[in-house]
């Protein structure tokens, strides 16, 4: 088959752009460098310690983690997590410190030491229920809930936390289209159904699996990396027979 130069040309120059493009896609999409976060010099030597429990590094990289995207933490806690991602998605990437009001007790002023003086620039802390999280429509690309869902079972002082199909609505409401939700959680036995959260702080996945397909997300893919089948998941998870070795649940949940 015969190519005339000017057909030749365009073909080149089609390749070009498609070079182009291509590269600048995948300078965008570059992974987190999760490794460089977990060893910053600035990180707190007790947020360290719990690293081979906690396997960060094996966790956002199953969720997909990149940098530039925008984060939304929901029950950042003391802030393990927080540190971590905002680092990782570096300054062109931002991340949604939430936690309920009705939890901040159990924080004292860990979110304050974090986030004093601005040392993590790109992160910003809400205090929200569950059920109405301060992000606008389609805005963030992983929303991130660890050892959290349980919590919708839980009501400290009589307070609920928030609504649990209205937490999912949420979520899916601020992902962007092929934004996904990483789930994970202390994993209860079946049946336990939400009390569970209250008495013993943990949640079946697939009670979190049918909120999260309720409310429009689908199923993305599963993980065992923090599973331990000596866990006999009737323990509550302070219990010191169980409490840092408990299995859990890793879920990965996509907005169509």
């Amino acid at each position: 088959m015969n190519l005339s130069a000017k057909k030749i040309l365009r073909l080149a120059s089609s390749f070009t752009m498609g070079a182009i493009v291509l590269a600048s896609n995948a300078a965008y999409a570059a992974d987190a460098d999760v490794a460089a976060a977990l060893s910053h010099p600035d990180r707190p030597n007790q947020d360290a310690d719990q690293d081979a429990r906690r396997m960060p590094g094996e966790v956002l990289k199953f969720a997909g983690l990149q940098t530039g995207m925008d984060v939304l933490e929901l029950e950042a806690g003391g802030g393990y997590y927080t540190e971590i991602l905002s680092r990782a998605v570096g300054s062109n990437g931002s991340v949604i410190l939430q936690h309920p009001p009705g939890l901040m007790g159990f924080v004292g002023d860990g979110i304050d030491i974090r986030t004093a003086n601005n040392r993590l620039s790109n992160v910003e802390v809400s205090v929200t229920d569950f059920d109405a999280l301060n992000a606008a429509d389609n805005s963030v690309d992983i929303v991130t809930w660890i050892q959290g869902p349980h919590e919708l079972g839980f009501a400290p002082d009589g307070n609920s936390l928030g609504d649990p199909a209205g937490a999912f609505r949420e979520i899916a409401r601020v992902l962007k289209p092929g934004g996904v939700l990483l789930a994970s959680d202390h994993i209860a036995p079946d049946g336990a159904g939400l009390e569970a959260g209250n008495s013993l702080h943990r949640i079946e996945e697939s009670l979190v699996t049918q909120m999260a397909l309720e409310a429009g997300l689908s199923l993305a893919g599963t993980s065992d990396l923090l599973k331990n089948s000596d866990d006999p998941l009737s323990e509550g998870v302070f219990s010191p027979s169980i409490r840092g070795k408990t299995s859990q649940f890793i879920s990965l949940y996509k907005k169509q």
